[in-house]
């Protein structure tokens, strides 16, 4: 008879633990690796082409003194070193003056935008997180203007400031008569509030879903022992909404500052090519700086200036509200 030789146990286990045993773990663990790689190469290509490249000719650009006359072949516009961003930062000069006053309007504007947008989100997301009739139908019209087209929205705003048939001055000065005639509201001062207007309309209710997501995650739980302690409405969410929603605020509020301080559909739609003075935003200021007076060297240079503003805004604000977080959090 013919005797089957068992292997005993802990020869199994040195095999298990040869080299030859571990391959099939190590390419499993490779391939692993690889597949997060092989899955964000295609939004990796599309990031490279359509920014990264772009940002790169730009910079390139703003080296460079292209005018019109190397519109054609912009490669062979002979360099400029930093000629450019001389001009854009000369303050004495006309052309830096006008750019400092665009980028504090600019300031201006996105610090209200960015707050009322923020207020008024986060206002009515605590709101309608109370059971009541018609709050669905409330948290869909809400979300309406985040819903329209950008254009098709300014488009509508810009015919409701018309002066003579607009609907603004139609309810402003005809029936609840403000004012001695109808306002100008697309030209002068009165273009800034209008702008505004348009902004925080659009923007608000992005802040408003963000808020109502992060409010789903606060357990009830600690309103019902706050409120059984004696806390009100306000110290309820002085003490357990904000600090709860820090995380989300932080991201919500860098997005909303990006968004407005780099916005260009919105003035470009609603006053044209050419803004007037007191809503001279600073990405409609370097559209024309570049495409009407064809200087793209100078326009490039002041796009870089702008890109570096706002990663320090970014990377400093980054740094303040992380330090502050690790800090409440111990």
């Amino acid at each position: 008879m013919t005797q089957t030789a068992v292997t005993p146990p802990s020869e199994r286990a040195v095999r298990k633990a040869t080299p030859g045993g571990a391959r099939a773990p190590r390419r499993s663990g490779r391939r692993r690796i690889a597949l997060p790689y092989l899955l964000l190469l295609p939004a990796l290509l599309l990031e490279l082409l359509v920014h990264l490249v772009p940002m790169l000719m730009g910079i390139t650009m703003s080296f460079k003194e292209l005018t019109q006359f190397y519109i054609r072949n912009w490669s062979e516009a002979p360099w400029s070193a930093l000629d450019n961003y001389t001009v854009a930062i000369d303050f004495d000069a006309p052309v830096g003056q006008a750019l400092l006053k665009s980028f504090l309007t600019t300031c201006l504007f996105t610090v209200v935008s960015v707050g009322l947008c923020w207020f008024l989100g986060t206002a009515a997301a605590i709101f309608l997180q109370e059971n009541f009739r018609g709050r669905g139908f409330l948290r869909t019209l809400f979300l309406v203007p985040y819903a329209l087209p950008v254009y098709a929205a300014v488009i509508t705003w810009a015919f409701m400031f018309q002066r003579d048939n607009g609907l603004v001055n139609h309810v402003l000065h005809d029936q609840l008569g403000i004012g001695d005639s109808p306002a100008f509201w697309l030209i002068g001062d009165n273009s800034f509030w209008a702008l505004l207007v348009v902004s925080v309309w659009k923007g608000w209710p992005f802040a408003f879903l963000t808020v109502m997501a992060g409010l789903q995650n606060i357990p009830r739980d600690m309103y019902e022992a706050a409120a059984l302690d004696g806390a009100g409405v306000w110290k309820q969410i002085r003490h357990i909404t904000l600090p709860s929603l820090r995380s989300v605020n932080q991201v919500l509020v860098l997005v909303l500052f990006l968004w407005t301080f780099n916005d260009f559909n919105t003035p470009f739609v609603l006053f044209g090519k050419a803004a007037p003075e007191a809503a001279d935003l600073i990405s409609l200021h370097i559209y024309q700086s570049s495409f009407q007076t064809w200087n793209f060297g100078t326009g490039s240079a002041m796009s870089v200036l702008l890109l570096l503003f706002l990663l320090v805004v970014t990377g400093v604000y980054l740094l303040l509200t992380t330090r502050g977080r690790k800090t409440s959090d111990v």
